[in-house]
C-alpha cells in the first residue's frame, strides 16, 4: 500500500490522469487500475448510477472479470453496492460474504474476495456511483485505505459530473444511431421558450489565446492600438444603431458603457503606458484587460461581475481591428441561415446585436448570469436566454435542436418528438401572455383593491438612461456610485463626481434619485487602493471603510451636493451600517459637508436643499436597533440580497453552497416582514431593492407584508407592475401566512405557484399562459 505521505500526490496523479482522457469509461478504467496498483488490492471497480433504471451499473474494474462490464446491473436496494448508495458512506467489511445484505452475481467471478471496501461517488447530495477496493485475504482495510477511496471518490464526483454530461451530448451527435434526448440545466436569464438549432459563434482571435510579445517601435504600436479603438468604436455605433430599430431605447444604456470604456481616460492610458514598455499594441491590451476584469469578477455584486464580460468582448473587438490594420486581413465570420439559438461561451450585448435578428430564437451563454448585459438585452428584446450552463461547451451543442426554457432555465438537447410537440404548444400559448403584460404596460402600479405600489430602478452606469425609458417608474431606488471609481487608476476629482452626478440627477429631476455612497473594499477593490483580507464579506468595506477615510467620504458628499443645487430629488442612503453610532458619524461629516457648500454659494441666487438620508438594512444587526435608527435617518432602504447571504451564512458566489442561498426561506421572510412593521411603527419610509422585489411571487410577498416601495432592474419594471394589477391585498395576506408559517422555501414556492395559477398567473413563473 502507498505511504501515508505520498497519498495526496497518488490522488493528484489518478485525478490528472483521469482529465487527459477525452471518453469517460476509457478513463474510469485507468482510475480503477491505478488504485488497484497503488493501493495493493487484489481488485478495483467502479459502478455508475443510472437513476432511469433505478439500479448501478459495472462501468470499469481491474480485478472482477472483464466480461461483466457494462452487463452487470445491481438495483439501488440490492446486495453491497446498493446499501452503499442507500447509506450515502463508506462500507468497510472483514468478510462480504457473510454480510446480510450481500448478494452473489456469477458475472463478476468474485468468489475469492473477501475484504471489501465501497464509498458513494457523491455530487451535490446526488449519489452518481460506488467505487470499491475488494482483496482476497480476510481483514479490515485501515484507515489511511478508507481515508484514499473517499478523498478519491469526493475527486471522481466532479470528474464524472462533467463527462457525464460532455459525453452524453457527443453520444446525441451520433450519425449511426438516433439522437438521445438531454437535458442541460444552467440560470434562468430572460423569460420565454425557444426552438432553433444550436449556433456557436466562438471566435478563436480572443485576448485569453494571445501569447504576449515585445515590440520596438512604440510609435507604431500606439498607432495600431489608437487605430483598432476608432474601429471599435464605429463597429459599436453600427451594432447600437442596429438594435436602435428593433427594440425600447433603455439598450442604448449598454453601449455607452462601452463608449466610456473607449474613452483614452478609461483603458487608453494605461494601454499606452504598457506599450510604452517594450509591448506591442496586443500584448498591453491582454495585460490591461485582463487586469481589469480579474476586479470585476472578484467582486461580490453580481451587476458588477458581469461587467468584466462587457471588458473583455469590446476588448477582443479592438484586438480584431488591431490585427486587421497590422496585417490588413479580417477574420471571416459564420452567419446564421434558418431559425437558431446563439451559444457562446460569454454572449455578449454585441454579439447580439450582429446575430440576424429573422434567425435568433434563444439564447444560450455557457457562462454568465442573469445579471449580464446579454441577459438585459434578450430581455429587452424578448428573446429567451439561459446563462451558467457549465460542464457544457459550445461546441457540443453547435448544429443540435435544442429546447430552451427560460423560465426554469433548462435546455432539451436532440428532443423527442412528442416532448417539442408539446413545447410548441407552450409556445403558442405564451404568445397571448406577453401581449396582455405589454397592454398595461403604461398603467398605474395599483392593486385590485386599490393599493398604490411604487416602482423604482436599481441602477449603474447609465443611471440617467435607464431611469427615464419606463413611465411607470417613480425614479431610482439605488443608484451604484462605485462604478466610476473602478473604472479609473485614480478617485475620481470631486468635479468629475459633480458632473456625472447631476446629469442622473437633471435627467428626471422631478424623480427621486436615491445615491448609495461608495461600497467599496473587501470583494470589490479599487486598483489604486488595494485591501487584502482573508474574509472580504466581512470585512473593511462599504461605510466602514469610507469613515475611515473622511478624505474619500467627505469629496463624494461634496460632489453629490453640488450636483443637486437648485434641485430636490438627491437622496443619500449609505451601505453596510451595522450600528447606530457609524449613522451618528456619517450625519456629522454630511452636515459639514453641507454647510461648507452653503458657505460656497451665499452670495449668489442658488438653492441647496438639504437631502433626505437613509440607510441600507443588510446587516443583521440593524434588525435590532431599527426604533433608534429611525431618530437618525429618514428613509430605510433593504438589501435583500446581502441581507439574504447573512442571515443564512451562505456566500453566493460559492458553488458549492450557492444552492442554500434563498430568499424565499421562512427565516428571511420573517425577517423582512419584521423589518416593515417596525418601519411602519417608527413612521419611516422602506424600500425594498433586492431581487425578490423584481419577482412576481416576491413582490406579491412584499407587497401583503406592507412595502410600498419596489426597487428592481429595469427590465422587470412591466412584468412587475402587471402582477400588481393583477392582485388583492387581501388574497396576497392569505399567500402571506401559509408563507411564513412554511419549514422550507421549497413550500414556499409551492404555495406562491398555487396562488398564481389559480388567479391565472402561472404563466409568470413557468411555461405557457
Amino acid at each position: 500500500m502507498a505511504e501515508t505521505g505520498n497519498i495526496l500526490t497518488t490522488l493528484k496523479r489518478i485525478v490528472q490522469e483521469m482529465n487527459q482522457i477525452p471518453e469517460l469509461d476509457q478513463a474510469l478504467f485507468r482510475v480503477a487500475s491505478r488504485v488497484k496498483q497503488t493501493m495493493e488490492v487484489d481488485s478495483c471497480s467502479i459502478y455508475l448510477a443510472d437513476e432511469e433504471k433505478q439500479d448501478f451499473i459495472l462501468k470499469a474494474t481491474d480485478g472482477l472479470h472483464p466480461d461483466a462490464v457494462e452487463m452487470v446491473r445491481i438495483g439501488f436496494s440490492e446486495g453491497l453496492i446498493g446499501l452503499v448508495g442507500q447509506r450515502e458512506e463508506p462500507l468497510n467489511i472483514e468478510n462480504a460474504h457473510k454480510h446480510p445484505r450481500f448478494k452473489h452475481y456469477p458475472e463478476v467471478k468474485e468468489e475469492s474476495y473477501n475484504a471489501f471496501l465501497g464509498t458513494p461517488i457523491i455530487h451535490q447530495r446526488r449519489v452518481l456511483g460506488v467505487i470499491t477496493m475488494q482483496q482476497q485475504a480476510m481483514r479490515r482495510f485501515s484507515e489511511n485505505e478508507e481515508a484514499f477511496l473517499v478523498t478519491l471518490a469526493a475527486q471522481l464526483a466532479l470528474e464524472v459530473t462533467n463527462a457525464e454530461i460532455r459525453g452524453a451530448l457527443s453520444n446525441s451527435s451520433s450519425v449511426e444511431s438516433m439522437p438521445i434526448q438531454k437535458n442541460v440545466r444552467g440560470i434562468p436569464g430572460s423569460p420565454g421558450l425557444a426552438i432553433g438549432t444550436g449556433f456557436s459563434t466562438d471566435s478563436s482571435i480572443t485576448l485569453r489565446n494571445w501569447v504576449v510579445k515585445r515590440a520596438s517601435d512604440p510609435d507604431l504600436e500606439i498607432r495600431l492600438y489608437r487605430r483598432g479603438v476608432e474601429l471599435t468604436r464605429k463597429h459599436v455605433d453600427i451594432l447600437s444603431e442596429r438594435l436602435d430599430l428593433g427594440i425600447p431605447d433603455d439598450v442604448k444604456s449598454i453601449f455607452q458603457l462601452y463608449h466610456h470604456l473607449l474613452d483614452a481616460n478609461s483603458l487608453g492610458r494605461e494601454v499606452e503606458a504598457k506599450i510604452r514598455e517594450g509591448w506591442d499594441a496586443a500584448s498591453s491590451l491582454k495585460m490591461v484587460v485582463e487586469d481589469y476584469a480579474a476586479r470585476f469578477q472578484n467582486m461580490e455584486d453580481p451587476y458588477m461581475q458581469e461587467r468584466a464580460i462587457d471588458i473583455v468582448d469590446l476588448s477582443n473587438r479592438i484586438l480584431i481591428n488591431i490585427l486587421y490594420e497590422e496585417k490588413g486581413q479580417q477574420p471571416s465570420a459564420r452567419e446564421a441561415t434558418q431559425p437558431s439559438i446563439l451559444v457562446a461561451e460569454e454572449v455578449s450585448a454585441s454579439m447580439l446585436a450582429e446575430f440576424p435578428r429573422q434567425y435568433l430564437q434563444g439564447i444560450i451563454s455557457i457562462r454568465g448570469s442573469n445579471n449580464s448585459h446579454a441577459a438585459i438585452l434578450a430581455r429587452a428584446m424578448g428573446v429567451p436566454a439561459v446563462m451558467g450552463c457549465q460542464n457544457v461547451s459550445p461546441a457540443l451543442l453547435n448544429g443540435k435542436e435544442l429546447l430552451l426554457d427560460g423560465y426554469s432555465g433548462e435546455v432539451i438537447v436532440s428532443p423527442e418528438a412528442t416532448i417539442r410537440s408539446e413545447f410548441v404548444q407552450l409556445i403558442d400559448e405564451e404568445k397571448i401572455l406577453s401581449k396582455r403584460i405589454e397592454a398595461d404596460a403604461n398603467l398605474a402600479s395599483e392593486t385590485q383593491d386599490g393599493c398604490r405600489i411604487a416602482l423604482y430602478v436599481n441602477a449603474g452606469l447609465s443611471a440617467d438612461i435607464e431611469a427615464t425609458q419606463f413611465a411607470n417608474a417613480d425614479g431610482i431606488g439605488l443608484y451604484r456610485t462605485e462604478i466610476p471609481f473602478m473604472l479609473r487608476q485614480r478617485f475620481p476629482s470631486e468635479q468629475e463626481q459633480v458632473e456625472l452626478y447631476r446629469q442622473i440627477l437633471m435627467a428626471t429631476p422631478e424623480q427621486t434619485i436615491t445615491m448609495r455612497t461608495l461600497d467599496v473594499g473587501g470583494d470589490k477593490p479599487l486598483p489604486y487602493f488595494p485591501i487584502n483580507e482573508e474574509n472580504p464579506f466581512l470585512g473593511w468595506r462599504g461605510i466602514r471603510l469610507t469613515l475611515d477615510h473622511p478624505d474619500i467620504f467627505l469629496v463624494q458628499i461634496r460632489a453629490m451636493l453640488r450636483a443637486s443645487i437648485g434641485l430636490t430629488n438627491l437622496q443619500i442612503m449609505l451601505p453596510m451600517i451595522s450600528s447606530v453610532s457609524e449613522v451618528d458619524e456619517a450625519r456629522r461629516l454630511i452636515e459639514q459637508a453641507f454647510d461648507e457648500i452653503c458657505d460656497e454659494i451665499k452670495h449668489t441666487d442658488r438653492m441647496l436643499n438639504k437631502p433626505k438620508l437613509g440607510i441600507m438594512l443588510e446587516v443583521p444587526s440593524v434588525l435590532y436597533q431599527l426604533p433608534q435608527l429611525a431618530k437618525q435617518v429618514d428613509f430605510f432602504s433593504v438589501g435583500s440580497n446581502d441581507l439574504t447571504q447573512y442571515l443564512l451564512a451562505v456566500d453566493r458566489n460559492n458553488t458549492r453552497v450557492a444552492g442554500l442561498y434563498n430568499s424565499y426561506h421562512p427565516a428571511v421572510l420573517s425577517a423582512l416582514y419584521d423589518i416593515v412593521k417596525q418601519s411602519d411603527a417608527n413612521q419611516v419610509p422602506v424600500t425594498v431593492c433586492g431581487e425578490i422585489a423584481g419577482e412576481p411571487g416576491g413582490a406579491i410577498l412584499l407587497v401583503a407584508m406592507g412595502y410600498r416601495k419596489l426597487s428592481m432592474n429595469a427590465h422587470n419594471l412591466r412584468k412587475i407592475n402587471w402582477v400588481i394589477r393583477n392582485v388583492s391585498l387581501h388574497d396576497s395576506r392569505m399567500l402571506l401566512t401559509k408563507a411564513l408559517t412554511a419549514s422550507a422555501h421549497e413550500e414556499v414556492f409551492s404555495h406562491i405557484n398555487q396562488y398564481l395559477e389559480h388567479r391565472g398567473l402561472g404563466g409568470l413563473v413557468r411555461a405557457g399562459s
